[in-house]
């Protein structure tokens, strides 16, 4: 890319973007700074996966799915395979390192690190959303920067969440959240460069959905409630959910 060939509409992109690296690593570092009480994050960051997958995901997914009449099956299998590609890769590690006696309670650096990883793939395609959103108009741009910037926040929180319940060392989280805030941008300059074709787009949205669900429902609620259950815990979730709830249907 020339300097001087950037137009007016990505620029707006691109200071949008730079907007998103802001949200994401003040969740993060909210994280950090109430560390001691994870397993209230955690209830809360649970909730708002789920809603991010039933009230955000799957509907753009289906809306993409019918305006271009795709066949879903593909897209559920890929939901199934997301899931089951965590869990392998989770168990796997457990399994060749269960001498350890870090792995006695099923946790690792490395396993923190798969999981913050896949959401970091997950932002850096956020920003290419918000990069095809200005590729369409200025409006459509907008809107999908908005509701990427409100989501952001509980992505720095679930990073942060993921890499410290595995265990992982407060230099190496901020490395993992400065990665998760920077890649929206990256994502964004991307779509200067290539399109993403819908089919690869639906496939992705699929195995995302089932990441994760696996995550939340499998990883981060049976860990909060493990030692610390209560109804204050149980709201907490419910709120998450209701939080994504709330932006998708209002930002």
């Amino acid at each position: 890319m020339r300097a001087g060939c950037i137009s007016l509409t990505q620029m707006e992109a691109i200071v949008l973007s730079f907007l998103t690296f802001i949200s994401t690593s003040l969740g993060g570092l909210v994280a950090i700074k109430n560390r001691e009480k994870l397993h209230f994050i955690m209830s809360f960051t649970a909730g708002v996966l789920l809603g991010v997958c039933f009230f955000d995901i799957f509907p753009e997914a289906f809306n993409i799915i019918s305006e271009h009449n795709l066949d879903i099956t593909p897209f559920t299998i890929m939901i199934v395979l997301g899931f089951l590609a965590f869990h392998l890769v989770e168990k796997s590690v457990v399994i060749h390192h269960s001498h350890e006696e870090e792995y006695a309670d099923h946790k690792h650096p490395s396993i923190g690190l798969v999981g913050a990883f896949g959401l970091t793939i997950h932002s850096f395609l956020d920003g290419v959303g918000i990069g095809l959103g200005f590729q369409v108009n200025f409006q459509v741009g907008l809107i999908i920067a908005l509701a990427v910037l409100a989501h952001d926040f509980s992505d720095g929180l679930n990073t942060v969440t993921i890499m410290l319940n595995n265990k992982n060392k407060t230099k190496r989280t901020l490395a993992m959240l400065a990665l998760n805030a920077t890649v929206p941008i990256l994502g964004t300059l991307s779509t200067f460069l290539f399109k993403i074709p819908v089919n690869f787009l639906i496939m992705y949205l699929g195995f995302f959905i089932g990441f994760l669900l696996y995550i939340g429902a499998s990883d981060l609620l049976p860990e909060a409630h493990s030692k610390h259950s209560s109804w204050k815990m149980l709201g907490l979730t419910v709120l998450g959910a209701a939080f994504i709830f709330t932006v998708t249907r209002f930002i």
